[in-house]
């Protein structure tokens, strides 16, 4: 079985379904025969690089709420995220454009290290609230995955360096008609929209196995919008 997962780095909700992912495989008895591969998707592929800006301001102007409304929203987020064992941080949140870390993903992915990356930059954004624009902090998170120094620094100056490959999952994604991550796809065939429960996790993975008939969200139910009660949308 192969479960593709687009999610950006930025995504409080691609954080959290990721956990109620790896719970219910871990409770599936046949978990070692499931491929997990990680997709790239950009919430705002024209965001700027970390400027100052608050997380909180950020939401925001990109949504044009009152300041107080998008706190609200980010301390629900909050509250969700420890019920998953996550220790999301907000206030020193640092929003940011994360296509060069998506890159620099992608170049992990080479080095099957994608798992780890993916995993390390985004408890590294929420939690230890780094810039992932920066490449000097990347290169640290690539070498603390086992990467080689020298060769992250290559792909990060190198703007060409694994883009297509960022490109080519958004582009797949775009196809699917996905807006919002974090976005599931087991088996090519059957898709789950959200930080659903882990109980729809669990019931898609158990009847994918069985029948591949499991429940899954219609691609045309997808709306665009902010951060809603599981995922987060352009």
């Amino acid at each position: 079985m192969k479960i593709e997962v687009w999610s950006d780095f930025v995504c409080p909700f691609c954080y959290i379904g990721k956990r109620r992912l790896e719970e219910a495989l871990q409770n599936f008895a046949h978990r070692d025969e499931v491929e997990v591969e990680f997709k790239s998707f950009e919430l705002d592929p024209n965001a700027a690089e970390y400027n100052g800006k608050s997380i909180h301001q950020a939401i925001a102007d990109k949504y044009n709420i009152p300041l107080d409304q998008a706190k609200q929203a980010n301390a629900n987020i909050i509250e969700q995220a420890a019920t998953v064992g996550l220790d999301f941080r907000f206030e020193e949140m640092k929003p940011t454009n994360t296509f060069v870390a998506h890159r620099l993903a992608k170049y992990a992915k080479s080095m099957n290290k994608d798992t780890e990356l993916t995993e390390k930059l985004l408890h590294s954004y929420f939690t230890d609230n780094v810039n992932l624009s920066n490449h000097e902090t990347l290169v640290s998170l690539a070498e603390d995955v086992g990467l080689d120094r020298n060769k992250a620094i290559e792909v990060l100056h190198d703007d060409s360096a694994y883009a297509e490959a960022v490109r080519a999952d958004e582009s797949l994604a775009q196809s699917y008609g996905v807006t919002g991550v974090p976005f599931f796809v087991i088996n090519s065939k059957y898709a789950i929209s959200g930080a659903q429960p882990l109980e729809t996790f669990t019931g898609a993975i158990e009847k994918v196995w069985e029948e591949e008939k499991p429940k899954f969200q219609d691609l045309s139910s997808i709306d665009a919008g902010m951060c809603t009660d599981d995922s987060c949308t352009i």
